[in-house]
């Protein structure tokens, strides 16, 4: 019983000192397509944190589940999680793991991972090699390059060949761009997962990994989940279209090792700062997760 009560009371810290403390983070300008899709998604949003004296309150991993599923009561909609450690594919979280969501800019990981799987990273293309096509795709989350690169190694259909061979279901992925902008895009988020692991195996995974962004330290993640302990720890491809927000990547966890995880929302009555919150909430509750044997 002392070790359960452990727990919730560092849950409760952790919940009351996240709604209570903030810090901002003033982002790039958000540029808007014509039809109202984000094209730049480095955005300004709200991080909420513990304050110092309780950054490193843990949770039990008894209460992953309840925590998660409250944060997805709270903002509604559509969503789709699948949380594994990478090592032995044990579950941590699954929440409509097997659902087809729109994905937006998490359709990049599904571009560059089949991309790499066809291409040598040093070869060229363009004026620049595959490697730096992979980097700008993901860090910066460049639509023209996801879109060429797509092009560049024969469209979906040679996308979908390419993960195959990687031990991808293609029934997983409809796709219909490199980008994500099209909203005719969808994946599941078993998709995202198996593609993260098969790429953290993979002869080319230094560059994979090294094109993703890190939480609080680059890329479209700069501005997110600062002076948390996800910052640093996280590496990870965000999402983000009206009413879809995504995050797929790898959690390099202390007590887990790596953890491969795939968020998305979709809920075009929320607003995205509201869905960008409940994303890092739930990053922030698996970065802290530990036994309830302490």
């Amino acid at each position: 019983m002392k070790k359960i009560n452990h727990c919730l009371n560092s849950f409760a810290i952790l919940t009351i000192a996240s709604l209570t403390w903030s810090i901002s983070a003033t982002a790039n300008e958000v540029t808007l397509s014509t039809n109202g899709d984000y094209l730049n998604e480095t955005e300004s949003v709200e991080i909420y944190v513990p304050p110092p004296e309780n950054n490193n309150s843990l949770v039990c991993q008894a209460l992953v589940k309840p925590t998660i599923d409250s944060i997805i009561q709270k903002n509604a909609g559509k969503w789709g999680i699948l949380v594994e450690k990478l090592e032995d594919r044990t579950v941590i979280y699954n929440y409509n793991a097997d659902n087809y969501l729109i994905p937006a800019s998490n359709m990049k990981i599904i571009t560059t991972a089949a991309a790499l799987q066809r291409l040598d990273p040093e070869a060229p293309i363009r004026s620049t090699s595959v490697r730096n096509w992979v980097t700008i795709t993901n860090q910066r989350s460049n639509n023209a390059y996801a879109d060429t690169l797509l092009r560049y190694i024969g469209g979906p259909t040679a996308a979908k060949t390419a993960l195959a061979q990687m031990g991808i279901n293609p029934s997983w992925i409809r796709q219909a761009d490199g980008s994500g902008l099209s909203r005719n895009n969808v994946a599941t988020p078993r998709a995202f997962v198996e593609i993260l692991r098969a790429m953290y195996y993979s002869p080319k995974r230094e560059v994979f990994h090294a094109s993703l962004p890190v939480a609080g330290m680059s890329g479209t993640l700069i501005n997110r989940m600062r002076a948390t302990p996800a910052q640093g720890t996280v590496y990870a491809k965000t999402g983000t279209l009206t009413g879809v927000r995504a995050l797929s990547g790898y959690i390099h966890h202390p007590y887990y090792g790596i953890v491969v995880f795939s968020i998305i929302a979709n809920n075009p009555k929320q607003s995205g700062k509201a869905l960008v919150k409940a994303i890092d909430e739930i990053i922030l509750q698996l970065s802290l997760v530990t036994s309830c044997e302490l």
